[in-house]
């Protein structure tokens, strides 16, 4: 076996594909180099901005100063040396970062946590919960439970989300055994706003909710809970109104149904608040369960107290919900320094407020280059443009990365988006606008 430190970096990817599929970027993280929005690609011996950040896991970028906290350092140590079953054996750092999420990321009303590594697995037991909590309460026979969810929507490609998710990609989902669960049109946001679209955006919400209506009828009292993303990232970074969500939480309500929402790409100040659906708050949306993931880095879901409806639901009834990790260890003490940094920094106010410099400058991209972008779009650190075929989407991305040293992710039918760091700066922005602007324009 050769030792990491005796080969080249241009080596990285064949070394991997020897044994496993190696079709990733290309490009190879210089995991010392890397710093804060940048990657340093140690195959090309060059920087990198980063506007990926991992799939949008990654929320205050690369080795930031804060993770050389002696203290962080040594709890981070003990974790990576052992690595606990926390469902059963409990620790101080475990407790640590328990603490920190309840104070600093839990919102008001969600008494109940789960934590589990992977945001699909975040999901899965949300639609465990729901199941469990439909069955107990309305007496529904556990085959006949179903979830409502949307078009265009990604949940993950676990057993049950498998059945939900449905995006541009059918790579995703073919041939794989799914449920047959209601699944009605969602009702996205136009960009930009005008008088025009706002009407044809109230049209469709009125359309979809009255399809969400006419879905629980036909389900017959079966529906444990209704998901859906407050933005539809994977299907094109579709921006959901709060009065539509509210629309659907009502809804749920009134058929006998959790309300989820999937915050796995929207949560952990990504829209700069700490979670999207907070942003709704003058709607009321408030929803029974959230799922997270990405930033977190531990994964799982969040409850509010419609599930002590049941007495003996799944976050009181032993094992019902588990796994042997019950969430990394080590993720948690990184998420618990995560937490203490943007706290510390106020990170969500400056992805805030730099999220709105980079919208400004793509809402001007669009007005400059119509034939060649349209509908800029964002909150906070999630922003997307559209460009005017997947061809040339497609052709961005990959002359970005390798022309002009951005790294930028492609979703939907012809969709350009943005996952940069919480503590990306006004002069990145204007670097990347730079790159885009340039990748876009020239022939």
């Amino acid at each position: 076996m050769m030792d990491p430190g005796t080969t080249t970096k241009a080596d990285v990817h064949g070394r991997i594909g020897r044994f496993m599929l190696a079709d990733g970027l290309d490009v190879v993280m210089d995991l010392e180099r890397s710093h804060g929005s940048w990657i340093f690609d140690g195959r090309r011996e060059r920087e990198v901005l980063d506007l990926f950040t991992c799939f949008g896991s990654s929320p205050v970028g690369y080795n930031h100063p804060g993770l050389e906290d002696p203290e962080h350092r040594a709890r981070m140590d003990r974790a990576c040396r052992i690595k606990p079953s926390n469902s059963d054996i409990y620790s101080e750092e475990m407790a640590h970062f328990v603490e920190l999420f309840g104070e600093l990321a839990l919102p008001s009303g969600m008494p109940h946590s789960f934590f589990i590594s992977g945001g699909a697995l975040g999901v899965e037991n949300c639609l465990k919960a729901a199941f469990d909590w439909k069955a107990q309460r309305d007496g529904v026979a556990e085959n006949d439970l179903s979830v409502l969810h949307f078009e265009h929507a990604f949940h993950g490609r676990t057993g049950y989300t498998l059945s939900l998710t449905n995006t541009y990609d059918p790579r995703k989902t073919d041939g794989f055994p799914k449920f047959d669960w209601p699944r009605v049109p969602s009702a996205a946001l136009r960009f930009p706003r005008t008088e025009e679209s706002r009407a044809a955006d109230l049209a469709d919400e009125s359309a979809s909710l009255d399809a969400v209506r006419a879905a629980f009828e036909a389900a017959g009292g079966t529906v444990a809970l209704a998901i859906i993303e407050p933005i539809q990232c994977e299907g094109g970074d579709r921006h959901l109104s709060g009065s539509y969500l509210r629309g659907i939480q009502d809804l749920c309500v009134e058929y006998g149904a959790l309300f989820c929402l999937d915050e796995v790409q929207t949560g952990f100040w990504s829209t700069g608040e700490r979670w999207c659906f907070e942003h709704f708050a003058s709607d009321g949306v408030a929803p029974d369960l959230v799922a997270f993931g990405k930033k977190t880095q531990v994964c799982g879901f969040f409850a509010g107290g419609r599930m002590d409806e049941v007495e003996n639901n799944v976050f009181r009834e032993s094992s019902r919900i588990n796994s042997t990790f019950g969430g990394n260890l080590a993720d948690m003490v990184r998420c618990a320094r995560y937490l203490e940094i943007v706290r510390d920094e106020d990170l969500g106010a400056a992805a805030a407020a730099t999220g709105a410099y980079f919208l400004g400058r793509l809402e001007a991209l669009c007005e400059a280059h119509p034939d060649r972008a349209s509908g800029a779009r964002g909150r906070g650190m999630v922003l997307a443009v559209d460009l005017p075929s997947e061809e040339v989407r497609d052709s961005a991305v990959a002359r970005l990365a390798g022309d002009r040293n951005v790294l930028a992710l492609s979703c939907g039918a012809q969709t350009l988006r943005f996952r940069p760091p919480l503590t990306l700066s006004d002069e990145e922005v204007d670097f990347a606008m730079e790159a885009i602007e340039a990748v876009l324009t020239e022939n």
